[in-house]
């Protein structure tokens, strides 16, 4: 028998349980993990189809239902799926984590479904090293290879790492982890030094004051959106990483000019999903309010 091929970008990342404190509020056992924020936010735009994993306790399937989010390849697996708890400090972009639970995710393989291997874009989201590698590894021929990390994996698994960075076509990463990743203090000599090691195009996330991506030797800067409270940051950065890679692969474009395009809908879908706890703001957000956000945006730099 013939196995449907899907379309769409394939992302493994984390499905994980949070709990989330926040000068805000508080949010005991919600929806968290890099890959359940990246799937969500992504959907909006394009469709995804997700790798990973979940214990036999996971039992929140209905918040992965939405159109053009495809599940087959979350594995379920006997265990307990991944919790992590945080508590963010009044300076928001201060954060303790709490605890950290592995589960499922901390001896078991992320594997790509027949389905999915001949997709066009992939993203590595945060997980570690080998997992990207082998996802990567399961996959026929990607035409855009986007990947994140975590100053985490930069400590503890950098020999890995370099070997997803040199097969990415963008990196995403946020300025202290470029600064840990390359020694360097400048931003100019962190991103040409990422540069070197593969990628052609490098976004450094620079949380509230927005993201800097560089193409070649040339670079664009996009804003903070200004927030009129941030309710929970936790996840931003991956549904950033949603919003460039879906523009992407939804326009088809690689250009200078999308890849610009791209960061200005990463950090319009990251505004949304600070405005509330979870993945909450993003599952109620329509394409309409995103445009909008995105000509935001526009306004926001332009001048004459």
């Amino acid at each position: 028998m013939t196995t449907e091929k899907k379309d769409g970008i394939v992302a493994v990342g984390t499905v994980g349980i949070d709990t989330v404190e926040t000068p805000y509020g508080k949010a005991k056992e919600v929806m968290g993990g890099s890959g359940t924020f990246f799937a969500i936010a992504a959907s909006l735009l394009a469709p995804v189809n997700l790798v990973s994993l979940v214990g036999t306790d996971f039992d929140r399937w209905a918040e992965f239902d939405r159109p053009g989010l495809d599940t087959e390849g979350v594995k379920v697996v006997d265990g307990k799926t991944f919790r992590w708890g945080g508590k963010y400090q009044e300076n928001i972009n201060i954060r303790d984590t709490l605890f950290t639970e592995l589960g499922v995710i901390a001896d078991n393989r992320h594997d790509v479904p027949e389905s999915y291997r001949g997709c066009r874009t992939v993203c590595l989201a945060n997980v570690d090293p080998p997992q990207q590698l082998h996802v990567l590894d399961s996959l026929d021929a990607p035409e855009l290879v986007v990947a994140d990390t975590m100053n985490f994996w930069i400590s503890s698994d950098l020999e890995n790492l370099k070997k997803v960075i040199v097969r990415a076509d963008v990196l995403i990463l946020n300025d202290d982890e470029g600064r840990q990743l390359t020694g360097k203090l400048n931003v100019t000599d962190i991103l040409s030094d990422i540069q070197a090691m593969g990628p052609e195009n490098v976004v450094l996330k620079k949380g509230e004051h927005g993201a800097l991506l560089a193409m070649g030797d040339e670079y664009f800067s996009v804003p903070g959106y200004p927030l009129q409270r941030v309710v929970d940051p936790t996840g931003a950065g991956d549904t950033f990483a949603a919003g460039f890679t879906a523009w992407l692969h939804r326009t088809g474009d690689k250009s200078a000019e999308a890849m610009k395009t791209a960061t200005v809908y990463g950090s319009a879908l990251a505004s949304f999903c600070c405005e509330d706890f979870s993945t909450r703001r993003l599952q109620e957000i329509s394409l309409d309010e995103i445009e909008a956000r995105v000509e935001s945006f526009r306004k926001l730099v332009h001048f004459n």
